[in-house]
């Protein structure tokens, strides 16, 4: 047995396995967490604690991207609610039904984050529709607020269904060599 042959024995490289995948899905929350609505979350803070010019900027940022992902949706509004329930449900029957790990690993990404999407376009309509009136910040910040609870939700559920399918894969295939 030559040195690759161990090395790739070693190194398991199935999905739910892969120390990689583990990492990604960890910095993948915790991206989605930290950026609610395209807005850092430290920004948040510092209008709470700051208020005048820091609040300002919140408004601003908060409209900014809430106006891009309206211009987004019209533009590919239709093409995204054709496509991403396609791959989605090509993920999970190619996952689930064809026992595929990949898929699976994938799926598990995209579902929750689709839905972390959704709540993303929904909220900016919401602040766009608001926007005539004169968004206040403290508007803005509750909702956006609101918002990072519901994403972190989201990730946790994700996070120990993922972790939860994981260990039945490797606890499977374990058994199995």
């Amino acid at each position: 047995m030559n040195i690759f042959e161990i090395i790739a024995k070693l190194i398991d490289m199935r999905s739910f396995s892969n120390l990689w995948y583990w990492i990604a899905l960890a910095v993948v929350w915790s991206s989605a967490s930290h950026w609610v609505l395209g807005v850092p979350w430290d920004m948040v803070g510092r209008a709470r604690r700051k208020g005048a010019q820091a609040e300002n900027d919140l408004v601003t940022l908060t409209l900014i991207n809430a106006r891009r992902l309206n211009v987004i949706w019209a533009d590919a509004g239709v093409a995204i609610a054709i496509v991403l329930p396609f791959l989605l449900s090509f993920l999970g029957f190619t996952g689930f039904f064809y026992g595929a790990e990949i898929a699976q690993a994938v799926f598990l990404f995209a579902l929750p984050l689709s839905a972390v999407f959704a709540l993303s376009m929904s909220l900016a309509h919401r602040l766009c529709a608001q926007s005539g009136d004169g968004l206040g910040s403290d508007l803005v910040i509750r909702a956006l607020s609101r918002h990072r609870v519901w994403v972190q939700a989201i990730g946790i559920a994700a996070i120990i269904v993922t972790s939860f399918w994981g260990m039945f894969q490797n606890l499977r295939f374990s058994a199995l060599f």
